[in-house]
């Protein structure tokens, strides 16, 4: 039996990753989750974060930042439904970093319970976007 499993990483927008890894690690809902091949099959939903993906045979690792989402993962195949991804080399932390001035600004003046919350949510998801940025460049 191989010590391989194939990954997919997916948005809405494109397929980010596709092909076979010795592991993959990525944000649950619970902690980090660490998929190797014939893992116990299950479906979760994931935070904002990095998923770490080694290839098959070596090489270097690949980081891709999923901005929340859906994990199915079955012995043989690790599928990975995410809301938004972004490889990591595609990554802007000016960007990044300027999204999160204006959603501070936003907070500021929110006046709702609702309008608060989903600034707060972006907020979270632009501090996990900025930790995957720093955690390639430690590379």
């Amino acid at each position: 039996m191989a010590n391989t499993i194939h990954v997919d990483v997916v948005s809405a927008e494109q397929q980010i990753f596709s092909g076979e890894a010795e592991f993959v690690v990525l944000p649950g809902e619970a902690g980090e989750l660490g998929i190797y091949p014939r893992h116990t099959p299950l479906i979760t939903r994931i935070k904002p974060g990095a998923v770490r993906i080694k290839p098959a045979g070596g090489g270097e690792e690949n980081l891709i930042f999923v901005a929340g989402g859906i994990l199915e993962v079955q012995p043989s195949i690790v599928t990975v439904l995410a809301d938004t991804a972004i490889r990591g080399h595609d990554l802007d932390e000016a960007k990044a970093l300027e999204a999160q001035k204006r959603a501070e600004e936003a907070l500021r003046s929110a006046k709702d319970k609702q309008e608060i919350a989903t600034v707060e949510a972006e907020l979270s998801m632009l501090a996990a976007q900025l930790a995957a940025i720093r955690k390639l460049r430690r590379k």
